[in-house]
């Protein structure tokens, strides 16, 4: 198993920092989505679906 991990280090270390990436962009979409910041970079006034992207949740 030790063989496996020292033949293989290169390669694990590098799917472990793009995993690392990954969620990190994932972290940082969802909480701009929470602040309720649009991803996208234009206009929503023309987009066919900017009613349901700007929906505000409901108060209880």
């Amino acid at each position: 198993m030790l063989a496996f991990f020292t033949e293989n280090l290169a390669t694990i270390l590098i799917g472990l920092i793009l995993l690392l990436i990954v969620a990190a962009i994932v972290i940082h979409l969802v909480r701009k989505k929470k602040r309720g910041q649009s991803s996208c970079g234009c206009g929503c006034s023309s987009c066919p679906l900017s009613s349901s992207c700007h929906t505000t949740p409901p108060t209880h």
